[in-house]
């Protein structure tokens, strides 16, 4: 069998070719629907290997391809094409041949992925080939959706590749800006909490060492690395929230005295930063029921919101040494691989979905890859300091957050939980997150010439979860998308 996907990009050929060389190609690649896990990616050169984990640690299935066919020749000749392949060694599938071409176009270049393949026990196999057929129109949809997406910005970007420092590189935000950031031809410093764990895996990819709880941080290795921008991302999640004071204490701290130390190194570096990306989050806000929020918007009241008041201040020492500071107020963020809309999920799956008390209260959302883009456009837009919100838009009520969720899954939603309910079943998280009214809008954001790649609920959650079953490119006029089941 035979699936091949094509897709017209506005670059040179060589820029496609090099996005796919790159090490952060994989992790914008692979859905955030599927259970997947590159295990080791020596490259896409001849005989280079890549072990990718299909499922889970426990219950799972090692892919194993090689690569071959490899042909640089775009890189020196704007005429030419570039490729390479992939085999599979072993894996899922009774055969495997994946061939990656970019071809010059009067526009810019034509990526045209070609799948030969073979599913296992055929010809008893043989009545799955129409979903086979569907999960690679799925598949590469997302894929093709993402390079688009990426190249675009990094072409449009006055951000020449340098060196970016990143805290909370393996979380669930951060694992997606690294690899965006690599794609785009960036240097990343990852702070690692682990000496061991301070080892280079390559030349776009550093590590320093940085402990919060001894309140250290190997200054020389920082310096010598001499990042130019930096983007703070570490701290206790809001889900180890449980009640405790002990929970509560972990999260504040983990917050204050981490980006206090931050800021207290970078302003000791003999060459500063030009610019300090520090994560807060809509928490910050408060419980204001149905109230626009904007970064004019006074703080709220609550455990959450001081949080993020004395999280904001700990910078003081980074602006006081005339590093650029922003405060990125993040809202909730979108994405089947973790954060709020994870425990949604297997719920509105079994046609359960329901919102808290009458859904009136509204939810700042944002999708994880605008996320990541727009972390990228502070850095690179000077006009960029002080407070921004992530958030998508338009932000929206519960109840109908809750029932796109489900329309999208084609399932069911109509019912609505106690408060009291919600409390009992969602604990502490529940209570200072999912009952609280946070009608927070990007007006800086916007101001600033961002442009959304899905700013809409329906899109962003088509995309995240592979129900976009239509090619449609963010950015560009299209039909409205036609849904399929997840």
């Amino acid at each position: 069998m035979r699936f091949t996907s094509r897709l017209p990009v506005p670059v040179p050929a060589a820029d496609l070719f090099r996005w796919h060389a790159r090490p952060g190609a994989f992790e914008r690649l692979t859905p955030p629907w599927q259970p997947v896990r590159l295990r080791s990616h020596e490259g896409i050169r001849d005989g280079d290997r890549a072990v990718i984990r299909l499922g889970f640690d426990a219950v799972g299935l090692d892919w194993v391809a090689e690569h071959q066919g490899y042909d640089d020749a775009c890189l020196d000749d704007a005429m030419a094409a570039c490729r390479f392949e992939d085999v599979q060694v072993s894996g899922p599938f009774a055969a495997w041949h994946h061939t990656h071409a970019m071809r010059p176009t009067a526009g810019g270049a034509e990526l045209v992925d070609s799948v030969e393949y073979e599913l296992p026990l055929a010809p008893l196999s043989d009545w799955a080939a129409p979903r086979a057929e569907a999960e690679l129109e799925t598949l590469f949809g997302y894929r093709h959706r993402v390079t688009h997406e990426d190249l675009v910005r990094h072409a449009a970007s006055e951000l020449s590749p340098t060196t970016i420092a990143v805290t909370g590189a393996s979380g669930l935000i951060g694992r997606q800006l690294v690899a965006f950031l690599q794609g785009g031809g960036h240097t990343v410093v990852r702070l690692v909490r682990r000496r061991e764990d301070a080892v280079s895996r390559g030349p776009q990819d550093r590590a320093v060492y940085w402990n919060v709880d001894e309140g250290e941080v190997d200054l020389a290795a920082l310096a010598e690395a001499a990042p130019r921008a930096v983007v703070h991302l570490a701290g206790e999640p809001i889900t180890a929230l449980d009640g405790t004071a002990a929970a509560r204490r972990r999260i504040w701290e983990s917050r204050t005295k981490g980006t206090q130390l931050l800021a207290r190194a970078l302003a000791a570096l003999p060459t500063p930063p030009k610019v300090l990306v520090s994560a807060s989050a809509s928490g910050i806000y408060g419980d204001r029921g149905d109230e626009t929020l904007t970064e004019e918007s006074a703080p709220g009241e609550g455990f959450l919101a001081e949080v993020c008041r004395a999280w904001e201040g700990a910078t003081a020492e980074a602006e006081a040494a005339g590093i650029r500071t922003i405060h990125a107020r993040i809202g909730l963020v979108v994405t089947p691989a973790g954060g709020f809309l994870k425990p949604l999920l297997p719920v509105t799956k079994l046609g359960l979905g329901g919102w808290p008390g009458e859904g009136r209260a509204f939810w700042p959302w944002i999708a994880l890859d605008d996320v990541v883009y727009a972390l990228h456009h502070l850095i690179a837009d000077e006009r960029a300091e002080g407070p921004v919100n992530l958030s998508a838009p338009r932000p929206v009520r519960t109840r109908e957050f809750v029932r796109m969720l489900a329309e999208v899954q084609n399932r069911p939603a109509g019912i609505s939980v106690p408060p009291a309910l919600v409390r009992r079943l969602g604990g502490e998280m529940a209570r200072r997150v999912a009952l609280k009214s946070v009608r927070m809008v990007p007006e800086r954001l916007e101001a600033l010439g961002f442009r959304f790649a899905t700013p809409d609920l329906r899109t962003a959650l088509c995309h995240q979860l592979g129900c976009l079953v239509t090619n449609t490119l963010p950015g560009t006029p299209a039909p409205a998308p036609t849904l399929a089941p997840a």
